[in-house]
C-alpha cells in the first residue's frame, strides 16, 4: 500500500509503521516472509553495479491484559542475506547514490510495547536498534623497498559492531467504525565508522619506520521523522489510506572520513639513497558541506475486499508514494547522487480461518509487487575541469516479496469491520 498504513498496520508489521498498533492483536501472532530489491541505477548510461537488499523479515506479537487494559509486545528484525553489515567509505568526490548503495545493507531489530486504555485509543513505543563499526589494524615487520618481494610483515585486525538505539513512538485513534487517525515519531541515528591503523617496522636495514592513522565517519545516517496518518473504510470493501511523512535531511551528516594520521621516518645516519624518496605525512582531509532540505513524502494507499467474507478472504492493494530528492544541486567538489522518486505498488493478500481444526487461528498469506522509477537529470558543474565532469543519472528499483503469518485464537481480517477493532 505504498507504505500509506500508520493508521491501519497490524502484527509485527507495526513495530516499525506503528507501535501503538501492536495492541491491535488479540492473540499471539507470528510472521515471516522475504523480499528482494533490485536496482537498475545508471549513470551516462552506464549501469553502476548497486548492490540489491534482500533477507527476511520476521517478529512475533504477544498481547496480554493487566488490570483490564489490554497491552501487547512486539519484536520485529530484517536480517540480510549477504552479510550482517556493510561498511563503505568514500571520496566525496566520487559519485555515488548516496540513499541507496550503502544505507540499506544493515541488520534491524525493533522491540516495542503497546497498550489501549480505552476502545478508541492505542499508545505505544520502543526502541530500534542499528550496529555501527570500528576496526583496528596492527602491521609489524621489516619492508625491503629495493626488493619489495622479501618484505615480512605480520598483521592483526579486529573489528567490532556495536549497537545503536534510537527510540520510536505511535498513537491511534479510531473516530467511529470508519475513520481513523495515527502520528509516529522515529528518532534519528548515526552510524559511526571509527578505524585505526598502526604500522611500525624497520626499512632494508636503514631506519624505522611508524605510521599512525585513524579515520572517523559516519557511515550511515538516518534523520528522524514524523508521520501523519489515517484511513477511511469508504464501503465495508474499500478502505483507502494517507500517509504524509516529514523527515529531517538538513541535519544530514556528510559520510566523508575525518583523517588524522601521524608520520615519522628518520633519514638514515648516510641520507636516503638517491633512488629513495621518503613519503610526507598525508594532508588532512578538507570535507565540503553537504546541503540537504527536509522533505515531506505523501503516501497513498487502497484496499479492497475482493473476494470471501467468513472462512476465507483475499484481498487486493495498490499505493503510490512521491520522494522529492532533498541533495541540492552537485555543481562543486562533490557527487552525492539523487533523484525524484516515483514509487508504484501493488498487493495481493489471503486470509484463511481454521486452516486445520487442532490449529484455531487464522492463516495470512501476502504478495507485493513496487516500482520505483527514479528521474532522470543532467547534474552540471561549475569548473570546465572539474575531476568528474557532467553527467546523466537516474534508473529505476524493483522490489518484490511474501510474508506468511498466523494470529492464534480471534479471527483477522479486513474491512471496516475488522480496522475498528
Amino acid at each position: 500500500m505504498g507504505g500509506a498504513v500508520a493508521a491501519e498496520t497490524r502484527g509485527f508489521a507495526a513495530s516499525y509503521y506503528n507501535p501503538a498498533a501492536l495492541a491491535r492483536s488479540r492473540g499471539l501472532e507470528i510472521g515471516i516472509g522475504y523480499f528482494r530489491a533490485e536496482h537498475a541505477l545508471e549513470m551516462n548510461g552506464r549501469d553502476n553495479g548497486v548492490d540489491p537488499v534482500k533477507g527476511m523479515n520476521a517478529g512475533f506479537v504477544a498481547p496480554g491484559e493487566i488490570l483490564g487494559v489490554p497491552f501487547a509486545f512486539g519484536v520485529a528484525v530484517h536480517l540480510p542475506d549477504d552479510r550482517i553489515s556493510r561498511v563503505r567509505a568514500l571520496r566525496q568526490e566520487q559519485p555515488r547514490w548516496e540513499f541507496y548503495d550503502n544505507r540499506n545493507q544493515r541488520l534491524f531489530l525493533a522491540a516495542n510495547l503497546a497498550i489501549e486504555p480505552t476502545p478508541w485509543l492505542w499508545i505505544g513505543g520502543g526502541m530500534s536498534f542499528m550496529s555501527s563499526t570500528r576496526g583496528r589494524l596492527d602491521i609489524r615487520g621489516g619492508a625491503n623497498v629495493f626488493r619489495p618481494d622479501d618484505s615480512r610483515l605480520r598483521h592483526e585486525v579486529d573489528a567490532d559492531l556495536t549497537a545503536v538505539r534510537y527510540p520510536q513512538a505511535g498513537v491511534r485513534v479510531a473516530l467511529g467504525d470508519r475513520v481513523a487517525l495515527a502520528a509516529v515519531y522515529r528518532g534519528e541515528f548515526q552510524l559511526a565508522l571509527d578505524l585505526t591503523a598502526h604500522l611500525f617496522g624497520d626499512i632494508s636495514g636503514l631506519t624505522t619506520a611508524l605510521y599512525e592513522l585513524h579515520t572517523r565517519s559516519i557511515n550511515n545516517f538516518l534523520p528522524q521523522q514524523a508521520v501523519l496518518g489515517g484511513s477511511w473504510a469508504v464501503t465495508d470493501r474499500l478502505k483507502t489510506t494517507f500517509d504524509a511523512t516529514w523527515i529531517n535531511w538538513s541535519a544530514y551528516v556528510a559520510p566523508v572520513a575525518q583523517l588524522d594520521a601521524v608520520l615519522e621516518i628518520p633519514p638514515p645516519p648516510s641520507g636516503w639513497p638517491s633512488t629513495v624518496t621518503p613519503p610526507t605525512t598525508p594532508a588532512p582531509t578538507r570535507v565540503e558541506p553537504l546541503k540537504m532540505s527536509d522533505r515531506v513524502v505523501p503516501r497513498l494507499g487502497l484496499e479492497w475486499h475482493a473476494l470471501g467474507e467468513r472462512d476465507a478472504r483475499a484481498f487486493l492493494r495498490a499505493g503510490y508514494e512521491l520522494a522529492k530528492s532533498p541533495i541540492a544541486a552537485q555543481s562543486g567538489l562533490t557527487n552525492y547522487v539523487d533523484r525524484d522518486r516515483h514509487s508504484l505498488s501493488l498487493g495481493v493478500g489471503g486470509a484463511f480461518d481454521d486452516v486445520l481444526p487442532e490449529l484455531p487461528g487464522t492463516l495470512m498469506i501476502d504478495g507485493h509487487l513496487q516500482l520505483s522509477r527514479l528521474s532522470t537529470g543532467t547534474t552540471l558543474k561549475t569548473s570546465a575541469a572539474d575531476y568528474v565532469g557532467d553527467y546523466t543519472a537516474g534508473g529505476s528499483i524493483v522490489n518484490v516479496g511474501v510474508t506468511a503469518g498466523f494470529a492464534f485464537g480471534k479471527k483477522q481480517g479486513g474491512g471496516a469491520k475488522a480496522a475498528a477493532r
